[in-house]
């Protein structure tokens, strides 16, 4: 059997507006374990916003950043639910780090309608997205999901989310836990 190095970690990634964020918090909070998000964490850690982040220091920077606060979050072998930003897994070597660490993982899947209609509301506050206009979204998202489901589909457990609540998720991931 393979020895992971954080087995009491559960690790969820998807794609933006996927629902890690809102599923991990009732996930952990129906466990009672600590609930991370990465980006928020990387936030804190930086004293800036992602987007500030992406326009002062540049993506190479961020996602140098990303990396090393990913490592060192899932070497800290305390049991808790973490949720990683969309484009986490396919970036540093990061899915194979999360791999290693737990058997816990789970990609959040939506189908790219679902995505369209989860995003199209909160457009202003994704910057990757509020320059979009409607009809550019769904292309928009069909070309990152191509890149990255190679990654997200890395994980342990792959759960269907379209059209089913964050309850309903949280329920189906407790089933999974190893």
């Amino acid at each position: 059997m393979e020895a992971f190095e954080n087995p009491g970690l559960i690790v969820l990634l998807g794609y933006m507006g996927s629902g890690k964020s809102r599923v991990g918090q009732e996930l952990a909070q129906s466990l009672g374990l600590p609930f991370a998000d990465l980006d928020a964490y990387i936030e804190q850690e930086l004293g800036m916003s992602i987007p500030e982040v992406f326009r002062t220091r540049g993506e190479v920077f961020f996602r140098k950043k990303e990396h090393e606060l990913l490592k060192g979050l899932l070497k800290s072998h305390s049991p808790g639910v973490l949720s990683l930003g969309g484009g986490t897994p396919a970036y540093a070597g990061n899915m194979d780090l999360v791999c290693r660490a737990t058997p816990n993982t789970f990609y959040l899947q939506h189908s790219i309608p679902s995505l369209v209609g989860r995003l199209a509301h909160e457009r202003a506050s994704r910057p990757m997205i509020a320059h979009l206009a409607d009809e550019e979204l769904p292309e928009f998202i069909g070309k990152h999901l191509f890149d990255r489901v190679p990654y997200y589909a890395r994980a342990t457990h792959i759960l269907p989310c379209d059209g089913k609540a964050p309850g309903e998720l949280v329920k189906a991931i407790r089933e999974k836990l190893v």
